[in-house]
């Protein structure tokens, strides 16, 4: 059994998992003034509301965009089950070849969904992961990370417009009554779920050109729910795949 973490600029999303099975997860708003002994207590109580024991972890593993937090995490995990969880980074095995100008500089997030999806589905693969902002990651058809893109996320989108103007509110992000708006709540709503799924579906044709393939296109983050039904192109709805990732990650270094 192992505790896989992904620490987000939003939330923090958590997961226990055995073999194959998620024994569970949890998210969490992200709180970079929150110090070790509070997110221990936060981990000691999702042990004990899910009736395990943390005496039963083997291990953890971590991945971070809050450079902050990642100390503060591997502290928490340390007093709760004994246990040094590993940090993501390019000091592992990860076992993916990065064609990047910077190959260091690539998120840990995703590193580790290129880990998942490489994994689970055929190549060539296009990952989208939407939460803070919303990122496009490209495998070829060897398995090598390519490059990607990154675009404000949809809440971010959101919240922007209402910081930035003087009439517009902000928006809770359930779909919209209809395509087209007949009052400032409602064209907001659609604006921002039909809006983003034309992007989705516009880049998606973009990239199939420019690889001269049709990608196997991944969907995942905590905010991509809301879009992927109002897409034309064909999506696989992944939430699970940073969990997933972690976990091939520390099954590739636990010995090292």
């Amino acid at each position: 059994m192992i505790i896989a973490i992904d620490i987000g600029n939003t939330n923090i999303v958590i997961g226990c998992l055995e073999k194959d099975d998620i024994l569970f997860s949890a998210r969490f708003s992200t709180d970079r003034t929150k110090t070790e002994d509070e997110y221990t207590i936060m981990l000691m109580n999702l042990f004990q509301i899910h009736g395990i024991s943390p005496s039963l972890v083997e291990g953890g593993i971590i991945s971070s965009v809050v450079p902050d937090l990642k100390q503060v995490l591997q502290l928490a995990v340390k007093m709760v089950t004994g246990k040094t969880a590993l940090i993501v980074s390019l000091a592992l095995d990860i076992g993916l070849k990065i064609e990047m100008d910077n190959p260091s500089a690539l998120g840990a997030d995703l590193v580790v969904n290129a880990v998942a999806a490489i994994d689970k589905y055929p190549k060539p693969i296009v990952v989208f992961d939407m939460g803070t902002a919303t990122t496009l990651s490209v495998i070829d058809e060897h398995g090598t990370y390519i490059g990607g893109m990154i675009m404000p996320g949809l809440r971010l989108g959101v919240d922007a417009l209402a910081a930035r103007t003087s009439q517009l509110p902000r928006i809770s992000l359930d779909a919209p009554e209809k395509l087209i708006g007949k009052n400032t709540i409602n064209s907001l709503k659609a604006g921002a779920i039909y809006g983003h799924a034309g992007m989705l579906d516009g880049l998606i044709d973009r990239v199939a050109e420019d690889l001269g393939k049709t990608p196997t296109v991944i969907a995942t983050g905590g905010l991509i729910s809301d879009v992927v039904p109002y897409c034309k192109r064909k999506l696989i709805f992944d939430k699970n795949l940073m969990l997933w990732g972690l976990k091939i990650l520390y099954e590739r270094n636990k010995d090292t």
